[in-house]
């Protein structure tokens, strides 16, 4: 900046203004600073800018290791409405069943002096790792457990569950499987909660919760066991990945999809109005999470008061061929 001033022949204060747009700069001044600055390709240190007026406009986040639909879409959500605040986005990915590796990427984040840190936070071990790094850098978790202290945004997985529960009840069937995504993650105990509280209230039979992962291979083992069943006419996977597996093992079996067995996913996963048949599934409103995600965090950051951010957001179900009522 001291050069830019050198060569415009002005203060470094005049630099500074013109680069922060400030109206009371003689266009003529103004004028001869950007052309200094083209000149000496001089770009502004954001990391420089924010130890000296203690304002950064990075935003750490500490992501899932993985390219799981869910996690990656709300990060990419995220990093647009970021953006448009005008903020840039610096994205660790870490392994969300290992603290210590969360724990790194918010040391990282935190050593860099971002402005805040947003953590997609899909198990326990990442909420172990926040409690014992936290400090005075504004946070938020993205999915995670609604339940702890930190302030939090989600998809609810509950409401969701009980949609895709409910449409297949009301489509006649007399209850409904569940193919789950793996036990310790937050979207998934949401998910079996919901699921199991429609069959519950609705006073049919819960069967046992059949365990997976969140892969399309795991749905499919899974299926070919389900599809050994007689008494199983529906069922309802924890993702869209399980459940194009599921869709393959029904067919592999000769159980046809939906005349003998309906199915509906989670996610509404780009491919999935394109499965045969088109997947009945629920739709999470990343972009709406990601907006709250980044609301919440900046009225940490100015202390402003965040009663009016929604702390979690409906999916909404979205029809179609995969569901119809049973057959007998």
């Amino acid at each position: 900046m001291g050069d830019v001033a050198r060569l415009a022949r002005v203060s470094h204060q005049t630099v500074s203004r013109v680069l922060n747009g400030h109206p009371h700069v003689r266009q003529q001044t103004r004028l001869r600073v950007r052309a200094a600055i083209e000149e000496l390709g001089y770009r502004p240190s954001e990391v420089a800018r924010a130890l000296v007026t203690g304002r950064s406009r990075f935003i750490g986040v500490v992501a899932h290791d993985s390219t799981l639909y869910g996690p990656a879409s709300l990060l990419a959500a995220f990093e647009q409405a970021a953006a448009e605040a005008g903020f840039v986005v610096t994205a660790l990915r870490a392994d969300v069943r290992d603290r210590v590796s969360v724990s790194r990427a918010l040391e990282w984040h935190r050593g860099r002096q971002v402005a805040g840190i947003v953590v997609i936070a899909p198990t326990a071990p990442v909420h172990d790792a926040v409690d014992t790094v936290r400090s005075g850098t504004p946070l938020v978790m993205v999915d995670g457990d609604p339940g702890r202290s930190t302030p939090t945004v989600t998809v609810d997985q509950v409401a969701g569950a009980a949609a895709a529960t409910r449409h297949l009840l009301d489509a006649g069937h007399r209850t409904v499987w569940h193919v789950s995504g793996p036990p310790d993650w937050f979207d998934s105990a949401g998910r079996v909660l919901g699921w199991r509280s429609v069959l519950e209230g609705a006073g049919r039979e819960v069967p046992p919760v059949v365990p997976a992962g969140w892969s399309a291979a795991s749905g499919y083992r899974a299926g070919r066991e389900l599809a050994l069943m007689p008494d199983v006419t529906a069922v309802f996977a924890a993702n869209d990945h399980l459940a194009l597996g599921i869709l393959r093992a029904m067919h592999e079996r000769g159980r046809r999809v939906p005349r003998d067995v309906s199915v509906v996913g989670f996610d509404d996963v780009p491919e999935a109005a394109h499965f045969i048949p088109p997947l009945t599934t629920v739709r999470p409103d990343f972009d709406a999470v990601a907006r709250d995600a980044l609301a919440l965090l900046l009225a940490q950051a100015g202390g402003g008061a965040a009663g009016d951010v929604p702390r979690s957001r409906e999916p909404m179900l979205v029809p179609r061929d995969s569901v119809r009522p049973p057959a007998n």
